[in-house]
């Protein structure tokens, strides 16, 4: 029952609303901003809502320490329990740390290759990956080549991708490279404005964009409407 109402009161039901469901299996987002406006915060939002539904998450992480990635799950995971006045949540927070996977790699020898055989070794072993989060992937690692790779494994494996970027654009002309925004199905940016951080949809599939009303709470970090 708990779990249930994390997964109805999740803020991710805010972004799926906006984007007609949200990413599927075999698809790829993007979440874009300049450093240091929500994006780790956002992803783990992501990631805890697939948690809920019984869902494996890989989270790679470049930061050589794992206690960093799950301190924001711990965090992300006390405001949503908080803010929805869960205060028998701990069962689920314990059961769903048995499905999530913490992978950290170096960034100077990073390879789309290397990473997904890796998860293939993972699902040999049992564990499939539902959910994967790249999260601070330099942006020169995070190319066209390197996104048809992961395109073409989150389409065998039935896998949704998000990555991470740090960009100083703000239209989807100029976050990006191109090449790279046609490749993945999603472009979602953070904006910092003055009383608040918006949450812009860039590109959906080939849906047409429209204002999605979607910023992330100030001081929860919670993705939230306005």
């Amino acid at each position: 029952m708990v779990k249930q109402e994390l997964i109805d009161r999740s803020p991710v039901r805010f972004l799926e609303k906006a984007t007609n469901g949200g990413l599927q299996a075999g698809e790829i987002g993007i979440l874009t901003s300049k450093k240091g406006l929500g994006k780790t915060s956002v992803l783990v939002q992501i990631g805890l809502d697939m948690l809920f539904q019984d869902k494996n998450v890989v989270h790679v992480s470049f930061n050589q320490q794992s206690d960093f990635v799950m301190t924001w799950y711990e965090d992300i995971f006390t405001e949503m329990a908080k803010k929805k006045n869960l205060n028998d949540a701990s069962d689920v927070k314990a059961d769903i740390v048995r499905k999530r996977v913490i992978l950290n790699f170096n960034q100077d020898t990073f390879s789309a290759s290397h990473v997904i055989k890796t998860l293939k070794a993972l699902a040999e072993g049992g564990i499939k990956t539902d959910g994967l989060i790249i999260d601070g992937l330099e942006t020169d690692k995070l190319n066209e080549t390197a996104a048809a790779e992961f395109k073409s494994y989150a389409k065998e494996a039935g896998t949704i991708i998000w990555f991470s970027a740090n960009t100083e654009g703000s239209t989807l002309a100029n976050v990006l490279p191109e090449p790279l925004v046609k490749t993945v199905d999603a472009v979602v940016h953070l904006a910092q404005k003055p009383d608040t951080i918006q949450m812009d949809v860039l590109k959906f599939r080939n849906d047409k964009v429209s204002d999605t009303n979607l910023k992330l709470d100030s001081k929860t970090l919670l993705i939230a409407e306005k």
